[in-house]
């Protein structure tokens, strides 16, 4: 089967979501390659996640496309969340994949975290 290596979204709040995504625990380095923008990829293991700016010409990001994460300490990850007026989809419950919560992120899409 094949192993999902990258994941790029495209937004116009860069910073503001490199900030939201730093707090599920990415990292990220800021950098461009050759003459293409500027935008954030995250480091460490796993699947690469990459935030570009939108292209020209689009004025809306997609928020359409859903979003899984492995995350450790749910509630506490949740309340950090809350404090920062995330939008909480789906309060974290127990499901039949695990004990999960669903969030926005700044342009809408959600993302499921479920606790490793």
């Amino acid at each position: 089967m094949p192993a999902i290596n990258l994941i790029v979204i495209k937004t116009n709040q860069l910073q503001a979501q490199a900030d939201f995504y730093t707090r599920l625990g990415f990292t990220f380095d800021y950098h461009q390659h050759g003459n293409g923008p500027f935008h954030y990829a995250s480091t460490g293991n796993g699947p690469v996640l990459e935030i570009y700016p939108l292209p020209k010409g689009i004025t809306t990001p997609d928020n359409t496309t859903r979003l899984g994460f492995t995350v450790n300490n749910l509630n506490q990850l949740i309340a950090d969340l809350q404090t920062t007026g995330a939008v909480i989809v789906s309060p974290p419950q127990t499901t039949a994949w695990g004990y999960a919560a669903v969030v926005q992120d700044l342009d809408g899409r959600k993302i499921e975290l479920t606790e490793s």
